[in-house]
């Protein structure tokens, strides 16, 4: 069993930054994918980032790539998303995800594990 609970959301101005973390509990941390999505009310969860156990590779979606950047620190069991240059349509709440795989999923069905969520909200 993994928890998950994450920080950082916030109300920002377009341009903007800000760095999401999402803190996991038990002592195998290292043992999963982790990954970030977000959505909006009305519409289907997407997938924003990912980082495989290593901490070596990334995947993100089109819409973030060279703005948004998810990283790892095993030593505190925890997942970062540095998300720079934000835009209103970044709007949206933002889910960390644990997924028990040794490769990169970029699906939500794929994940093992969610936290509740923190609101981002960008003004124009």
């Amino acid at each position: 069993q993994v928890q998950l609970v994450e920080s950082g959301g916030g109300l920002v101005q377009a341009g903007g930054s800000l760095r999401l973390s999402c803190a996991a509990s038990g002592r195998t941390f290292s043992s999963y994918t982790m990954g970030w999505f977000r959505q909006v009310p009305g519409k289907e969860r997407e997938f924003v980032a990912a980082i495989d156990r290593t901490g070596f590779n990334t995947y993100y979606a089109d819409s973030v790539k060279g703005r948004f950047t998810i990283s790892r620190d095993s030593a505190k069991n925890t997942v970062y998303l540095q998300m720079n240059n934000l835009k209103p349509e970044d709007t949206a709440l933002y889910y960390c995800a644990a997924a028990a795989t040794r490769w990169v999923p970029t699906r939500d069905g794929s994940y093992d594990y969610w936290g509740q969520g923190t609101q981002v909200t960008i003004s124009s």
